[in-house]
Order: C-alpha cells, then sequence, then structure tokens
C-alpha cells in the first residue's frame, strides 16, 4: 500500500531479505530520507469490480476501505535502523470472482501485507497474500516483495475453546534465492465481545505461534481476533524475531506492534 492491504503475519521474509544488497559503506551514511509516515486513509483506492452479496454463514464481510488504528516499530540491526508503524492504517477488504477476498493492510508508506482469506464449509481459510517493504539507507534504496502460500484455517466450524491446529506458508522473494517455511500451532482461545468504535461486536479470539525456517530462522506470536459473523480482522498484537544471513553478516530483525479496526463500516 501510499495505497493500502497475519500469517504470516508471514511479513518477515520482506524485511530481512532487502538488505543484501547493502554494504558496510552505507553503515556512515544519515538516513534522513524516505523515512516511513503514516498511510492517510484519503489516499487509499477504493477497491473496485464484482462485489458479493452477504450470505449467511459465509465468513466475507463487506468490500470497502476501513481504518485502523495502531502502533509499532520495525528494527533491523545491522545497517541500524527503524520505521514507525502507524497511527493510521488503512485497509482495503477486495471480493474476488472465485469467492475469496484479499485483506491489505498499510502499517506505513514503507510497508503493508495482504492476506487471502477463502470461505468454506462455515468457515475461513488463508491460502496465501503478500508482503512489502522498503528500506531507505539514503545512499541507497532497497525494496522487496514476498509473496506466500499458505494451508492456514484460521476459523473452523465447529471450534471450541482451547482447540489447536497447525498452520503452514512458504514464501518466496524477489531478489532473493531461497525459500522461508513457517510452521507452528493455532489455538482457538475463545468468543469474545470487542468494542469497534461505539459499538461491541462479536468476535473469535486466536493465539497463534511460529517457526521460522530457511533462509531466515527466528519466532512469530500473534494474539488475534476475527469478528464471529463476517470474518473480518478486528485486532492484532504480533511480536517477530529474525535472524538472516546476508553479505553484510547476519542481520537480526524484529517487529512489534498492534493494530485495532475503528468502525465496521467501510469508509469508502
Amino acid at each position: 500500500m501510499p495505497r493500502v492491504g497475519t500469517n504470516k503475519r508471514w511479513t518477515v521474509a520482506a524485511v530481512v531479505l532487502a538488505l543484501l544488497a547493502v554494504t558496510t559503506a552505507i553503515v556512515a551514511v544519515r538516513w534522513t530520507q524516505g523515512e516511513a509516515k503514516p498511510v492517510d486513509v484519503a489516499d487509499v483506492t477504493a477497491p473496485t469490480g464484482t462485489t458479493l452479496p452477504i450470505r449467511r454463514n459465509v465468513l466475507r464481510p463487506p468490500q470497502g476501505v476501513y481504518l485502523f488504528k495502531g502502533s509499532g516499530t520495525d528494527r533491523i540491526d545491522r545497517p541500524p535502523k527503524e520505521q514507525a508503524e502507524g497511527p493510521s492504517m488503512p485497509a482495503t477488504v477486495t471480493h474476488r470472482a472465485d469467492g475469496c477476498w484479499t485483506f491489505r493492510l498499510d502499517f506505513s508508506t514503507n510497508h503493508w501485507q495482504e492476506w487471502v482469506y477463502c470461505p468454506k464449509d462455515g468457515g475461513l481459510t488463508e491460502v496465501g497474500g503478500k508482503a512489502f517493504q522498503r528500506w531507505d539507507f539514503g545512499a541507497l534504496v532497497n525494496t522487496t516483495t514476498s509473496t506466500f502460500t499458505c494451508k492456514a484455517p484460521v476459523i473452523k466450524a465447529h471450534q471450541k475453546p482451547g482447540d489447536t491446529w497447525k498452520q503452514s506458508c512458504r514464501g518466496v522473494s524477489t531478489g532473493v534465492k531461497g525459500v522461508t517455511r513457517s510452521a507452528g500451532p493455532y489455538q482457538f482461545v475463545g468468543p469474545e465481545i470487542i468494542a469497534i468504535g461505539d459499538e461491541p461486536v462479536s468476535a473469535y479470539r486466536y493465539r497463534r505461534d511460529r517457526t521460522n525456517t530457511g533462509n531466515q530462522e527466528g519466532t512469530e506470536h500473534t494474539d488475534l481476533w476475527f469478528a464471529a459473523e463476517t470474518g473480518m480482522p478486528l485486532r492484532s498484537q504480533h511480536t517477530i524475531d529474525t535472524r538472516s544471513p546476508t553479505v553484510i553478516g547476519t542481520v537480526h530483525y524484529t517487529q512489534d506492534g498492534t493494530f485495532q479496526l475503528t468502525s465496521m463500516k467501510p469508509e469508502s
């Protein structure tokens, strides 16, 4: 996303892999340009094309641009740099002709992520997505887009609190050799009522833990809330901690943050 858009919260590959072209000479550069900024919801283009009807027992939110609020930080240790997330985080829900839908969130002007969800048998499954990140080092601007495929049920029709199942994703990134794999347990914590603006909303809460292997190694932990009626992502609290080998040595990347929907009605 500036235009917009869990699991993996697959987002880590785009960050670390972008450093492959960076040399030690860049460490001395003052990086005062290209800083990450919040994305204004007014700058996000509303989705066009087919709008699928709302159907009972089909987890698919209305198409449109939504406003999330949140905060967080992306950090790398070599070369040392960090970028802020939020506080404005617009997201776009786009319906697809195959019945699935995408959810694309702008963490900042330098970082966005997209998830693809498919309703099935009264539940919802994450089948893939993309992540983009830009790092501006003054003398060099490096961008990377990662594409993921997943087998990751996020809501099950007959789930009970405490039920746990496995999720997994596989990702590749532009300009980088190798594959990132993330897998781990996903637990249904239970139903909750959370406030979205002034509206109490029935939600399902989940806890996801991932181990990343391949061209990066590390862990991810996320607490997620989805609307029980539509499957709309409502809230996320996430931490990511990975290390990857690069031409300048092992790079340590961390991401921590939270975001929450401000209204169940789209802005546009």
